[in-house]
């Protein structure tokens, strides 16, 4: 069974009074990140529950959950940092290419 884009949804609930939030997760990509720092980070994040092959439910600590401003970069700043990047990667390849 595949699933839709649609599908591969991810809800992070949690409330005012505990200190954990629940993470359900059908999304893959979700998942294996949410596994990893499960292997690597087991005193943090732990499986409560897994159905099947496409969906887990996870246990993290509230304060990881984050939400953050949008940037606001001016067309100005884009447009350095653009500039530095092609001279970080010419320098990279004239130094490969020797």
């Amino acid at each position: 069974m595949s699933l839709t884009l649609y599908e591969q949804e991810t809800i992070i609930n949690y409330n005012a009074e505990e200190q954990t939030a629940e993470v359900y997760t059908r999304d893959k990509t979700v998942m294996k990140k949410l596994d990893s720092l499960t292997d690597e980070y087991p005193e943090y994040y732990t499986v409560k529950e897994s159905l099947d092959d496409y969906s887990k439910t996870y246990i993290i600590p509230k304060r990881f959950v984050k939400f953050y401003r949008p940037r606001n970069i001016s067309a100005e700043t884009k447009a350095k940092a653009a500039e530095n990047l092609m001279k970080y990667h010419n320098s990279k390849s004239l130094s490969t290419e020797c």
